[in-house]
């Protein structure tokens, strides 16, 4: 795009300073460029009229053609109005106006036919209109078919008279200016393959529609283009490293051979087998792996981690596990030490909690490749800990680790960079998934593993509490154990720290024969770890707790989990929560205790909980109730920048845009050839930092 769109906002006729510091800081629109990309969220269908006696209540805004018959100022000061009388040839009704009386009387003219836009209201058996637009009818489109953009705007802008209507003038005069500067951003090759509108009339019929097919055709051609570039810049990147980025070659294997003969107890899942092929083709491929990992809790995405660990130690590499929490940490280390210790294998945990001596007996045998395999916090990011040769790099919870956190961990072997796997039992639905990490190859653990019992979930009321505590002392006589989960709120600490203290209390009062655990956020980490370990131990059968259990403890005796104003969760976090039950033989429930009242989103999460125990399923229906950015922390990190896809929505244009994204690089990797000319100039117009590529710039 040319220089033009660089242009200040401040600069176009009808902004002027003033405004241009209001809408910067209430829209960050700070350019032409960002100005003719604040797209209407919805339209007002001026296309049709209504009679008067057709008038309803229940009518959104209507436009009625009538003439003006009498007005009149009624009321004294500041409480006087302007009310008008229209009539068409079905009856009359009353405009009225309580604001601009005095320019409002001298604008009205009596006896001269007016289109009238506003929203039907019934008072004393006669319809009215507070505050409607006017239109004289000679001055009109004569058509009257048209559909009125509405756009965002804030409380602030509004109070300085920048309404929608305001912000549509600015755009058109924009456009009027702007119409020769548009230049194609598609190849001509896309456009004639998708029947794509060109994007000068994309730009216009997104903002000022000739017709809902135009609009249609605009907002489709946007929307392709936006999740085109995003696909591009993320499998460019894919491209870029796997041409530049040699990796280890890990062909051996004896050692996870006598692993799958004399030690494993049990037999993998299809689905597990399927991800180790997929994991090891990467490894001996010569190409740095980079591989995303999904599987819902309890799926067995562990051992399919060590596996691929073992992998690493039969070819001289070391490898590293990184979880967010010490308690996660613990439980890895503690379940990998087992197969470790029978093949002979040294492998160290290295937590904040670690003693001195131990650190420095650890560093020692990092070093000198002694120790093979390494599971820890973020106490392994240190610039202290060394390797001999690091291959092979583990995150689990990929998303409680920043981008750079990760980066420290590649550097840590600084002659080839190590493998990288990627876990989260957080389910991303796919169009996330494909946008979020579009950049690196994903597999699916989709099944679980054989014996597992699906979670019998119910939603029960408050008033339900005391059959809830019987069914509790029922589970727990036969020996179960049973996690209480109450909400946390980071704006109320101290309510919720009152909300989990009474709740404890209660528990206490009514279940005075057992021992009960609790467990938050506030507790130190040595605390904390210390009533786990107790549950653990079924020294206590009751875990009352915040969402510190949300991710990774494995107590295969706990079947039961009850989650008190589960209406406060996200289907996501629900999800989680329901998966720390279920890990042994038993047949195990989620009671979600509400109570009644319930708004729409909360009813539909509830229901989604009850029905099924699918996480991308629920993923999905999260994606829609939450958007994008709310799920995976997304709007903080700037990546889904979108302008007008909505990936909730959008699925099937994402992945058509990603087809085209991916044959166009197959083609032409570096996009030299001519037809791709337009796609090269748009991207070398952008500045380096801009994450979303189908910006004007």
């Amino acid at each position: 795009m040319s220089n033009f769109f660089h242009t200040k906002i401040e600069f176009l006729k009808g902004v002027g300073p003033q405004r241009a510091e209001l809408l910067q800081k209430e829209l960050n629109i700070y350019t032409y460029g960002d100005l003719i990309q604040h797209y209407p969220f919805r339209y007002l269908d001026r296309t049709q009229f209504y009679k008067i006696a057709e008038l309803d209540e229940a009518l959104p805004y209507v436009q009625v053609k009538g003439r003006i018959r009498g007005k009149e100022l009624i009321g004294e000061g500041r409480k006087q109005r302007l009310a008008a009388t229209l009539t068409d040839e079905t009856g009359d009704m009353e405009l009225v106006w309580f604001k601009g009386v005095k320019w409002m009387e001298k604008t009205v003219k009596n006896h001269t036919d007016y289109i009238v836009f506003g929203k039907p209201t019934l008072f004393n058996g006669r319809f009215s209109m507070a505050h409607p637009e006017l239109e004289e009818l000679a001055e009109a489109k004569q058509t009257g078919s048209f559909l009125q953009p509405v756009y965002h705007t804030t409380e602030k802008l509004k109070s300085f008279r920048i309404e929608s209507k305001v912000i549509a003038k600015m755009i058109e005069v924009l456009l009027k200016q702007a119409e020769s500067q548009i230049q194609e951003t598609l190849s001509p090759e896309l456009i004639d393959h998708y029947r794509l509108m060109s994007k000068r009339e994309a730009l216009l019929n997104i903002h000022f529609p000739e017709s809902v097919e135009k609009y249609n055709a605009a907002k489709f051609r946007l929307k392709f283009e936006e999740l085109f570039y995003i696909q591009l810049r993320l499998l460019r990147q894919k491209v870029v490293r796997r041409a530049d980025l040699a990796g280890q070659v890990f062909k051996e294997i004896p050692t996870l051979n006598t692993f799958y003969k004399e030690h494993m107890t049990f037999d993998l899942t299809n689905a597990q087998k399927r991800v180790v092929r997929e994991i090891y083709k990467d490894l001996t491929a010569g190409k740095q792996m980079n591989r995303l990992l999904q599987g819902d809790v309890g799926s067995g995405k562990t051992i399919v981690a060590f596996i691929t660990m073992l992998i690493a130690a039969d070819n001289g590499a070391q490898s590293v596990l990184m979880a967010p929490t010490e308690i996660l940490a613990d439980q890895h280390y503690t379940g990998l030490k087992v197969f470790a210790d029978r093949l002979g294998i040294n492998i160290g945990k290295l937590t904040g909690s670690s003693k001195t001596k131990a650190r420095r007996e650890l560093h020692e045998q990092l070093r000198s490749g002694d120790m093979k395999m390494l599971v820890g916090t973020h106490a392994l990011l240190e610039d202290v800990v060394q390797f001999q040769n690091l291959g092979l790099c583990i995150v689990d919870e990929q998303h409680r680790f920043g981008v750079e956190q990760r980066s420290k961990l590649w550097r840590k072997n600084s002659r080839i960079i190590p493998h990288v796997l990627v876990m989260t039992a957080t389910p991303i639905p796919r169009t996330l998934a494909m946008t979020l990490y579009g950049d690196l190859d994903v597999s699916v653990i989709d099944e679980l593993p054989a014996g597992r019992k699906e979670i019998v979930t119910v939603h029960r009321f408050d008033s339900h509490r005391l059959k809830v505590f019987q069914f509790i002392r029922d589970q727990i006589k036969l020996g179960r154990q049973v996690y209480i989960v109450y909400p946390l709120i980071e704006e109320s600490e101290g309510m919720d720290y009152k909300d989990l203290m009474d709740g404890y209390e209660s528990v206490q009062r009514a279940f005075p024969e057992y021992k009960v655990s609790m467990v938050h956020g506030k507790m130190k980490a040595a605390d904390k770890d210390y009533e786990m370990q107790r549950f653990v131990r079924n020294e206590t059968q009751i875990m009352v707790a915040t969402t510190v259990i949300e991710v990774g403890v494995n107590v295969p005796n706990a079947s039961v989990m009850v989650i008190e104003s589960a209406e406060r969760f996200g289907l996501s976090q629900l999800h989680q929560l329901r998966g720390r039950v279920g890990r042994g033989a038993e047949q195990s429930y989620c009671i979600l205790m509400t109570g009644y009242k319930l708004g729409k989103d909360s009813k539909t999460r509830l229901e989604t909980m009850v029905r099924t125990n699918n996480g991308f399923e629920i993923a999905d229906i999260d994606l829609k109730l939450r958007g994008p950015g709310d799920l995976m922390g997304t709007q903080q990190s700037g990546v889904l920048d979108l302008l007008i896809a909505d990936l909730a929505k959008d699925a099937p244009i994402l992945q058509e845009a990603r087809a085209a994204a991916q044959r166009t690089l197959e083609e032409d990797p570096q996009l030299e050839q001519s037809k791709h000319q337009n796609i090269r100039r748009h991207i070398q117009s952008l500045s380096a930092n801009t994450v979303n590529w189908s910006r004007i710039s």
